[in-house]
């Protein structure tokens, strides 16, 4: 059974690939690491998005500062069109990612109740 079950992820991740949502992720993606401006700001916004993830994984508090640098950031990448799009296509493979999830964890649901039921 084990072995079916991860045929049937690796089929998963076949039909993840071949999707409209990745494939368009994936055209944008390559779309900004084609324009060096749009790279640079790119990376630039995610190291800030990481380092300020750490920071509160680790218990830290986020400074008024940093909260209003990445609210800056986020409204100058926005501007850039390839960049915009990249985020938007991001946000459609997460919303898929999230949906497939949910229905995964659906048996373990059923069993056990939703978390917010245990509260």
């Amino acid at each position: 059974m084990a072995n079916n079950l991860h045929d049937v992820a690796y089929d998963l991740e076949k039909a993840i690939r071949n999707s409209e949502e990745y494939q368009t992720l994936t055209d944008a993606y390559k779309a900004v690491n084609e324009d060096e401006m749009a790279k640079k700001m790119f990376d630039n916004f995610r190291n800030l998005q990481m380092t300020l993830q750490q920071k509160q994984m680790s218990g830290e508090t986020i400074t008024e500062e940093e909260a209003q640098q990445a609210q800056q950031q986020v409204q100058v990448i926005q501007q850039h069109e390839a960049i915009s799009k990249l985020m938007a296509s991001e946000q459609r493979m997460s919303m898929l990612i999230n949906d497939l999830n949910n229905i995964i964890t659906k048996p373990l649901e059923d069993l056990y109740g939703k978390p917010e039921d245990l509260m």
